[in-house]
């Protein structure tokens, strides 16, 4: 091939095309590793009870590692999808496993209840309240009086 076509060397551009390629290969299964190795928080809705108008019952289980504050969001909606109980529950450091109750005040019967999330620290990349506009959420949380 050398004496036919005059070739007596691969091209550099090839070479450092095919380099760059491994490289960012290499570079990609280091991310992806790393952020599949993260820890994460896990929460799962376990049960509510809206039998009483103005609260509900709610118990959730947090999957967590014992050191971090966890964050946990929960809503209550009416019949049509408008809030009517929001609250931020904060977890101290403590057991990896845990179950949470909480009483979340409502402003009137609830017809769902949303787990939002939960995140080591401040609640982030979760739902704002979507109360009506005028009405002010109810404080949190629901004590018997």
């Amino acid at each position: 091939m050398i004496t036919r076509y005059g070739l007596d060397r691969r091209p550099w551009g090839t070479m450092i095309g095919a380099g760059i390629l491994v490289v960012g290969f290499a570079l990609a299964l280091v991310f992806v590793t790393t952020g599949l190795s993260r820890d994460t928080v896990t929460a799962t809705l376990v049960s509510w009870d809206d039998s009483a108008p103005d609260h509900v019952s709610v118990s959730f289980d947090v999957q967590r590692q014992g050191t971090d504050t966890v964050t946990c969001v929960i809503r209550a909606q009416d019949k049509s999808r408008a809030d009517v109980g929001y609250a931020d529950i904060s977890i101290p450091p403590g057991a990896s496993t845990l179950r949470i109750d909480y009483e979340l005040r409502t402003l009137a019967p609830a017809y769902v209840v949303e787990l939002l999330g939960c995140s080591v620290g401040l609640a982030a990349n979760v739902r704002q309240p979507q109360f009506p506009p005028g009405v002010v959420p109810p404080d949190q949380p629901w004590v018997p009086e």
